[in-house]
């Protein structure tokens, strides 16, 4: 029981990072051609959402140490003053699928575990239908590769905190945004995979040497 809820924190915390993405979530469909909205708040910890600032937001396949974006929502918005972004998914990025995630790429902040990397967040996996495209080969091995490298937060994972200017945030719409779907139309069948530091995730033998040492550390209090 102490080992799985080991586990379970060390993938909650590191899978959030600073913006924490309530849609879409595990249970979340979006449909190709109909609008769909990508919500976040702060989740309380350092670096807060004016530190993460002017991001680049889209619709990725992958695993926690590759990913692919598929469709760029947003080429820069501001995670400190925007709340929410109402977008059309693009079915040509790929098939009928729940392999899709979100991701947040801070344009000047960097990765506090690795400055050669940006910070990053991710949303859960979620499904996407209507979908008329298919995972290049290169985007399916990213995803066969995900058994040891999952991506996304828990289903069940809540903000810690919440953001002080949550008041004052708004909605923004993909028409307002130079950068569309519409010129990621391509990528289903060309995308490139992009390398990336892994950063807000934790490996797999990362979470058992942390067990292993908390596992240590109870059985000496236990003695």
């Amino acid at each position: 029981m102490f080992s799985k809820a080991v586990i379970s924190f060390a993938l909650a915390g590191s899978a959030l990072a600073n913006v924490f993405i309530t849609s879409p979530v595990a249970s979340s469909t979006f449909t190709a051609g109909q609008q769909a909205t990508i919500n976040w708040q702060d989740d309380g910890l350092s670096p807060n959402l004016t530190s993460f600032g002017a991001s680049l937001v889209g619709i990725y396949a992958g695993n926690a140490n590759q990913q692919t974006l598929l469709q760029t929502i947003s080429s820069s918005v501001d995670v400190s003053t925007t709340s929410s972004i109402v977008f059309t998914p693009d079915g040509t990025i790929g098939p009928d699928s729940n392999e899709y995630f979100v991701r947040f790429t801070s344009i000047n902040l960097k990765d506090a575990t690795n400055s050669q990397f940006p910070a990053e967040a991710f949303s859960a996996k979620f499904t996407m239908t209507g979908m008329t495209g298919t995972f290049n080969a290169t985007v399916q091995a990213e995803i066969n590769g995900q058994s040891t490298a999952p991506i996304g937060a828990p289903a069940t994972s809540t903000a810690t905190g919440t953001s002080s200017a949550s008041g004052s945030m708004k909605t923004i719409s993909t028409s307002s945004i130079a950068s569309n779907s519409g010129s990621q139309s391509s990528t289903s069948t060309s995308a490139t995979a992009t390398k990336t530091g892994a950063a807000g995730k934790v490996g797999i033998t990362g979470i058992t040497c942390f067990v292993g040492a908390a596992a240590s550390l109870l059985g000496a209090m236990l003695l």
